[in-house]
């Protein structure tokens, strides 16, 4: 099962992460944190903006005074707290943007993924109101700029009884009952984002909203520095009896600005309606590929041990009082719409054992495109298809469709996540003499492209979760590599290595050889397989 090559896109986003990873390290590379550091970010701005409420004052000239004594007298607190505010507010911008394009880049918004993708779309918008509302409150030139721009803006809809813009033509037209209403929206509008954030994350199961601490660290030091060397500008106050001329802004949140004085304005509203409208449909969007099936229950071999419902990334499994009459309680039960199909739940299952008949083989938990028993027979057909040399283990790849190993080769099978194969799969190769050496060969190490397949798998093969690794399996033939799609000359180079080092180990002793019958109806099965993807 083989995804083809990845896009020139997510090619660079591998290449650049790369990069991270040796200045970061994995664990810590902010490409793959992006989603916990957009919470992290939104907990530093909702922080600050409640400190610097406690020194806020609401009214005409009140307003600009409070915000002037936070820069200048308090800027050792306040006027520091309201820098971060500021920058932590312009890399949330960045974050949400690139985290966007990275999960387009990966594909991973079609199919069951939509949901995350289409909740999302909105949080763009809130996030800029929550900005633009700020500027407004600090009631300088910057602002009044950004006031009667927007009011201007909104005026061309036409659906407010009077022009809002006449509320800046003069200090007159303007009371304080502005400024409380907009520090209402101010606090209003973050709690609705706060609201779509959770329900963005909510078919993702234990989702991330914590980045790991040092990389927090790291990046609220960044910030601190940032907001020391260049604290947040503050212009001179508003006089609405004046045009505001030169006022710097902040590109992160008002480069839309500068198109909002010069295009004409029905325009802009069609642009931005059409935008986000086919932003949040692009997981509907041509060319669309086939959805993969989802996973399936088979009730026979379910004695509802609740393993697949734990190591299942995105929620798609729970369980439901038993439906058969057997001796259990529960059963799993599958929801399609949430499902992936990355076979994790497959190997979770302790009934998926490709030690019994082809035939037969069917497990508690099955991918209908990719079942036990079909990657049972591409192990067996991958290892028929190894070179024989004199003297040269023979060593088997097991790989994921998003990492170096995602195109197909002798000796190679390519599946959804190698989380899909149980750790008994691995015992099977070596104990009927199928290789000498097994490669599991996954996605990257920093970021798992189904989320807890590295995890899962790494714990399975060090016997501290279920379904563990007999005692009997030798470990020393074992091979994790985690590896991007553009490191597949490193993961040659780790295999080469491998084999040299099986080499020094002397023959492996095997359990029982395969038999003759059990490879032949395993490769029967195999043909048959190939022969239905090629219709």
């Amino acid at each position: 099962m083989s995804k083809g090559r990845p896009g020139p896109l997510a090619r660079g986003f591998d290449r650049i992460e790369r990069g991270l990873d040796r200045a970061f390290g994995p664990e810590w590379n902010p490409l793959a944190q992006l989603g916990p550091l957009g919470w992290f970010l939104f907990w530093i701005v909702t922080v600050t903006g409640a400190y610097l409420f406690a020194f806020f004052d609401t009214g005409l000239t009140e307003t600009y005074a409070s915000i002037e004594w936070m820069s200048r007298a308090g800027w050792w607190h306040a006027g520091l707290a309201r820098s971060l505010h500021r920058y932590a507010s312009d890399l949330m911008v960045v974050v949400m943007f690139t985290h966007l394009l990275r999960e387009w880049a990966l594909g991973r918004f079609r199919g069951a993924r939509w949901f995350s993708w289409f909740t999302g779309v909105p949080i763009i918008w809130f996030v800029y109101m929550s900005g633009i509302t700020g500027f407004w409150l600090v009631w300088d030139r910057l602002a009044q700029y950004v006031a009667i721009t927007t009011a201007e803006f909104l005026d061309t809809l036409g659906i407010f009884g009077e022009p809002i813009a006449r509320n800046f033509l003069s200090p007159a037209h303007l009371s304080d009952r502005f400024f409380t209403l907009m520090v209402f929206l101010h606090i209003a509008i973050p709690l609705i984002l706060l609201l779509l954030m959770w329900i963005h994350i909510q078919r993702i199961s234990a989702a991330r909203t914590r980045p790991p601490r040092g990389l927090a660290a790291i990046t609220l030091g960044a910030l601190v520095v940032a907001a020391l060397i260049a604290p947040a500008p503050l212009n001179g106050p508003a006089d609405l009896s004046t045009v505001p001329q030169a006022v710097g802004l902040d590109w992160f949140f008002l480069s839309a600005y500068p198109v909002l004085e010069r295009a004409a304005a029905p325009l802009v509203w069609i642009g931005a309606v059409v935008g986000t409208v086919a932003v949040a449909a692009l997981p509907w969007a041509p060319p669309r590929p086939p959805r993969e099936k989802p996973a399936e229950v088979f009730l026979d071999h379910c004695n509802g041990c609740e393993r697949c419902v734990a190591d299942c990334p995105y929620n798609a499994i729970r369980m439901v009082p038993r439906s058969d009459g057997a001796p259990f309680a529960f059963e799993a039960q599958v929801l399609p719409d949430r499902c992936v199909a990355c076979g994790i739940c497959m190997g979770a299952c302790p009934s998926s054992s490709p030690f019994r008949r082809s035939g037969g083989l069917v497990t508690g938990i099955d991918l209908p495109d990719l079942s036990l028993a079909e990657l049972r027979a591409q192990v067996i057909a991958a290892a028929e298809a190894l070179p024989a040399k004199a003297g040269a283990p023979r060593v088997l790849t097991l790989s994921c469709a998003h990492g170096a190993g995602h195109e197909e080769a002798p000796g190679r099978v390519v599946m959804p996540c190698v989380a899909m194969a149980p750790p008994s799969m691995f015992d099977f190769i070596l104990s009927r003499g199928l290789a000498d050496g097994v490669v599991i060969a996954g996605c990257a190490a920093r970021e798992c492209h189904n989320r807890f397949g590295r995890a899962w798998t790494e714990a399975r093969v060090a016997r501290a979760r279920d379904p563990m690794l007999r005692e009997r399996v030798p470990r020393e033939r074992l091979l994790t590599v985690w590896a991007g799609p553009t490191e597949a000359a490193r993961l040659a180079r780790e295999t080469s290595d491998f084999g040299a080092r099986l080499a020094g180990l002397g023959p492996l002793q095997r359990v029982r050889p395969l038999s003759e019958e059990e490879r032949a109806e395993a490769l029967a099965l195999g043909r048959q397989t190939i022969r239905r993807a090629a219709e």
